[in-house]
């Protein structure tokens, strides 16, 4: 039985890595995030358009890992009805609900899922003063979604839908090999959390949403100019019907700029299964570099040594 939803949004995504110093200045000197709370050997990073106070947190470790992916709720009520429902459930909780002592403070629950990745989720986090991004301004607007790798995609999928209420919106599959990439949506947004079949468990991408084309095809050619490593694009998926540019931050985890994410019918939407052989099906434009296996590895990242630790903050 699954759980209803609770989850209202996607708030951030927490990574740390050793290159902490090339990375604060990748994401805040490059890619346009602004840092609004940091200490030495961790940077709060938040979007110009978005009310989250921050989505991405950078922290410095010896090893890179994921530290945790951050979903809100409307209230303090859900995080505890959320809790309740997990530990019920047999989940595994890192602590119990509690308030937050990170930037907006806020009062959340903290726990693994079937892989061993903290999630986390919040409310009561006070909005930050944000703003209307202008037309050309080089900058992100929101976190738009993060994707997960897993070698174990069915059961991560299952669990995600079991236990937090997320829905599946649309799936890719490859001819006989399969399905490869489930999109889940915990709102209208076609998706804001998916799963890849990768061969470990990983940080696969992180996507950021630009004020519309316009904006999306000057932030590409502006990494292009800066020389940052292009993986795929620009084009347009099928599913999400949005467009993309994936890059490689300092550490190497897979960034994307993106825009015109879908937004669903909740009361009509029916998910699809979309083959990848038909090439429109990956990009409908048809101006993406060809997908290949090459590529691919480069976002099933590294293991993460992370699972089943909880981080130290």
């Amino acid at each position: 039985m699954s759980n209803s939803s609770l989850i209202t949004h996607l708030r951030h995504i927490d990574v740390a890595m050793p290159n902490f110093a090339e990375q604060r200045r990748f994401y805040t000197e490059l890619w346009g995030l602004t840092e609004t709370a940091g200490d030495t050997g961790v940077s709060f990073l938040a979007a110009e358009g978005s009310p989250e106070q921050y989505v991405v947190r950078l922290r410095e470790d010896a090893h890179k890992r994921t530290d945790l992916i951050a979903f809100g709720a409307a209230g303090a009520d859900d995080v505890d009805t959320l809790a309740g429902q997990l530990a019920a459930q047999g989940v595994r909780l890192v602590h119990e609900p509690t308030s937050l002592d990170t930037p907006g403070g806020g009062y959340a629950v903290r726990f693994f899922d079937n892989e061993g990745r903290v999630v986390e989720v919040s409310a009561d986090v006070s909005a930050r003063r944000h703003r209307k991004i202008e037309a050309r301004e080089p900058v992100p607007v929101r976190l738009s979604h993060v994707l997960m790798n897993s070698p174990t995609p069915e059961a991560t999928v299952a669990w995600y839908i079991k236990h937090l209420g997320f829905r599946l919106s649309d799936t890719m599959c490859l001819g006989d090999r399969g399905e490869i990439m489930w999109f889940l949506r915990c709102n209208t947004f076609h998706h804001s959390f998916g799963i890849v079949r990768g061969p470990h468990a990983a940080f696969h991408h992180a996507s950021f949403e630009r004020r519309g084309i316009d904006e999306f095809m000057r932030g590409t050619g502006r990494m292009r100019r800066l020389g940052i490593e292009r993986l795929w694009g620009p084009g347009r998926h099928r599913a999400g019907d949005n467009s993309f540019s994936y890059f490689l931050d300092r550490a190497g985890n897979t960034v994307e700029y993106t825009t015109e994410l879908e937004v669903l019918d909740e009361d009509t939407w029916h998910p699809h299964i979309f083959d990848l052989r038909d090439p429109a099906n990956a990009d409908q434009w048809g101006t993406a570099n060809e997908m290949d296996e090459f590529i691919a590895a480069k976002s099933h990242n590294d293991v993460d040594p992370g699972l089943f630790k909880a981080p130290p903050m």
